[in-house]
């Protein structure tokens, strides 16, 4: 017995109708599973063949902060001030680490996923939040590197103290992971009609580091100059990461209400740009 189209009761209806700045949480709910197989995918084969594997995660920043400790304070003399010079370069590091990783990753999302995007349906908005949760894992590992540090230091008698203010730790990542979110869209968006952009990530990522106290302390830079700094929201999350820590770094209310706004309208952006262009994403790519 068939049925007429009339009787048919739809239980989806997919449509490119969307408001900008529209996030279907109820669909991404419903394809959690596939959010949970892209960062099981993703995590697997990001080191995949390598002989260290997932050690990896742990090794580029304790390197990194090596060479920061060797370059810019044994050999170019920044002060550190209270902080041990590997633990000062360490919270930075873990801190960027996290932000430039869920920028670069999600950067590519359109293009990675032509091939994906083409053949079936499912929230595009799905792929950048799976390489959140994926960063998340690395983080995770590397704050526990960073732990070690720390309480060794703190065995030492270095002058480092974490009280309450460590309340804001999660604060920060969802800071962190939004605004890596709104970047990334951004990038991943414009790069689908100009690929230069991608090229120039790389470059543009490392000069926003040295732009956002990963490798010198706030205090160091002029009063009449933090009122640009504050422009940057990473400048806001690394110093309160490290005031959280250890209880030494430059931490203004009005820095941290600038810091939310412009993180806020970077998301919005962002997410405005991604929902405008998976509507045609397809035909560009």
């Amino acid at each position: 017995m068939s049925t007429t189209t009339q009787d048919q009761k739809w239980t989806a209806v997919i449509s490119s109708e969307h408001r900008l700045f529209h996030i279907p949480w109820r669909e991404i709910w419903d394809y959690r599973e596939l959010v949970f197989r892209l960062v099981h995918r993703d995590f697997i084969s990001r080191y995949k063949q390598t002989v260290l594997g997932s050690a990896w995660y742990v090794i580029q920043p304790l390197f990194t902060s090596l060479m920061f400790t060797l370059v810019f304070n044994k050999i170019a003399g920044i002060s550190t001030g209270e902080i041990p010079p590997m633990l000062f370069f360490l919270a930075g590091t873990v801190c960027w680490g996290y932000f430039n990783s869920c920028v670069t990753n999600t950067a590519t999302t359109f293009i990675s996923n032509s091939s994906l995007f083409d053949k079936v349906y499912f929230p595009r908005l799905v792929v950048p939040l799976s390489q959140l949760i994926v960063n998340l894992i690395g983080f995770a590992m590397q704050l526990v590197l960073f732990l070690f540090f720390y309480f060794y230091y703190l065995a030492q008698g270095a002058d480092i103290a974490m009280g309450w203010r460590i309340v804001v730790l999660p604060v920060l990542l969802v800071q962190m992971a939004a605004l890596g979110l709104g970047v990334g869209c951004i990038v991943s968006a414009i790069t689908t009609r100009f690929r230069d952009l991608q090229i120039m990530l790389s470059f543009f990522m490392q000069l926003w580091m040295y732009a956002s106290c990963v490798v010198y302390p706030l205090s160091l830079v002029p009063e009449n100059w933090r009122w640009v700094y504050a422009l940057n929201p990473m400048v806001f999350v690394i110093e309160a990461f490290r005031y959280a820590f250890m209880g030494h770094g430059i931490v203004y209310l009005w820095q941290i209400i600038i810091s939310f706004f412009v993180s806020i309208a970077v998301v919005f952006i962002g997410l405005a740009l991604f929902n405008k262009t998976q509507r045609t994403c397809v035909d560009i790519l």
